[in-house]
């Protein structure tokens, strides 16, 4: 079974994300900032990190600066999931070495159709 990380600030969003990633067979692993992520990442590195962008003690762009530089931290799928739409905010995330980027609000087929598109689970046949 493949983890997904839930890096939220809000408990709503992470329950929300939650519920929708265990239908597609995700264990969950949550956090509610970048520090307390970072340290479960080194405890135990996810397949994918579904990753707000604005969080107290670390926003999600240095926590994946940091994730990207551990051991293996370039394996995990990042999905940024955030409100900051601009075209600058999604640019860097996707330089730095996110992976996909979800507008806040999403539903189950918005997380379900990048996380296929990134290879975490199969495109419906």
């Amino acid at each position: 079974m493949k983890t997904c990380l839930v890096v939220d600030d809000s408990s709503v969003i992470r329950k929300i994300a939650s519920r929708i990633l265990e239908d597609m067979n995700f264990r969950i692993l949550e956090a509610e900032d970048g520090a307390q992520a970072l340290e479960i990442c080194r405890r135990e590195l996810p397949d994918a990190v579904l990753l707000d962008w604005n969080m107290p003690v670390m926003d999600g762009f240095e926590f994946m600066t940091h994730l990207r530089q551990l051991p293996g931290g370039d394996q995990p799928k990042v999905v940024f999931c955030t409100t900051e739409n601009g075209i600058d905010h999604i640019s860097k995330a996707l330089h730095a070495g996110a992976n996909e980027y979800i507008m806040k609000p999403f539903d189950k087929d918005i997380v379900t159709a990048k996380f296929q598109e990134v290879g975490l689970i199969a495109a419906p046949v």
